[in-house]
């Protein structure tokens, strides 16, 4: 498995590191780049909510990871003037859990749950009267003495994040009022993004520069920021801390990112559908057996991207390169290498 820089799923680092991520994080909407349809439907409810005095509904924020769900629901939280507690699905193995998480609220507050498509059957079974009624069922004993005991629940707004709206049981995604997708961004949202953070890390870069990095983020806000620091990096090692287009190209071109934003996974995927199966069909688990990667890595991280840009297609039979990306790799329809990106 091929270490990668442009990995949404990794961890930017240690302590110090996600300290630094945050504070690229905008706090409000007026700092919030991109996601318009989002952010014009999102001040609607809130304005509405704040006028009547009540808590915004529930919001369910879905979409490919990287785009911006947990910066959301932090700025939800914000411009409501509520408390935002953090936590994941994962995190919450047990009912108790969860009952400690509720009864800890106040008035208003928010409960963000990432990952929530990941919540244990039993606690998402006893989130629903909590989402709904604002009251919590808990079982006091057990045998035949165990009585139930139901709780009065603060009035509080859930923001759950996933990147797997459909693995949500209907009645846990039916409790919810916002359902809402967040897209890829467009090139120049990307750069508005990448010179925000240079000027919050104090960072000076030129435009053409933020343009070619912009260019290979891969449409995600998480990508841009970090490869804005490795070249940052780097530009402060091997030449006077400015970013321009030659600093950008040579960081690149070191972490082995090319112009369209691919790295060598992304171009081992697709070079093995062309030079195996001759462009494809061909099905994921076997994909996942070619590259030695995860199939639901390939389904989550790897595909949505490659689709998004016009460079591999599924079908019915299984997944298959484009003539666009026979371009992009140098090589024929028939599977010739005319030049290797790897």
């Amino acid at each position: 498995m091929i270490d990668r820089i442009v990995d949404l799923a990794a961890d930017d680092g240690d302590a110090i590191e996600q300290e630094l991520e945050n504070t690229l994080r905008p706090k409000d909407f007026a700092n919030y780049i991109g996601q318009e349809r989002l952010k014009q439907n999102l001040k609607l409810a809130i304005a509405a909510a704040k006028k009547r005095g009540e808590p915004i509904d529930h919001v369910l924020l879905y979409g490919p990871p990287g785009l911006g769900k947990t910066t959301m629901a932090t700025v939800i939280a914000n411009e409501m003037g509520a408390q935002v507690r953090v936590t994941s699905g994962p995190a919450i193995e047990r009912a108790g859990d969860l009952a400690s998480l509720l009864t800890n609220l106040q008035d208003g507050d928010v409960l963000f749950i990432d990952e929530i498509h990941r919540l244990n059957r039993t606690v998402e079974e006893t989130l629903y009267a909590a989402m709904e009624d604002f009251k919590l069922d808990i079982m006091l004993g057990k045998g035949p003495s165990a009585r139930s005991l139901r709780l009065d629940l603060p009035q509080f707004t859930i923001i759950g994040a996933t990147t797997r709206a459909g693995a949500l049981a209907g009645p846990l995604r039916d409790r919810f009022g916002h359902i809402h997708r967040l897209e890829f961004y467009q090139p120049a949202e990307i750069q508005q993004i990448i010179e925000r953070a240079a000027d919050i890390l104090d960072v000076k870069i030129k435009q053409e520069a933020a343009k070619e990095l912009a260019k290979r983020a891969r449409l995600t806000p998480r990508i841009a920021n970090r490869l804005l620091k490795r070249v940052r990096d780097y530009a402060d090692v091997n030449g006077d801390g400015i970013i321009d287009t030659t600093i950008s190209d040579k960081a690149l071109a070191l972490l082995e990112i090319d112009e369209l934003g691919l790295d060598p996974a992304d171009r081992m995927l697709l070079v093995a559908i062309i030079d195996s199966y001759d462009g494809g069909p061909v099905g994921v688990e076997t994909l996942a057996a070619l590259t030695a990667e995860e199939r639901s890595t390939i389904e989550d991280f790897i595909e949505p991207y490659l689709m998004q840009i016009g460079l591999l297609e599924r079908t019915p039979r299984g997944r298959k390169v484009t003539a666009k990306t026979y371009t992009h790799l140098g090589k024929s329809q028939k599977g010739t290498n005319q030049s290797s990106l790897l």
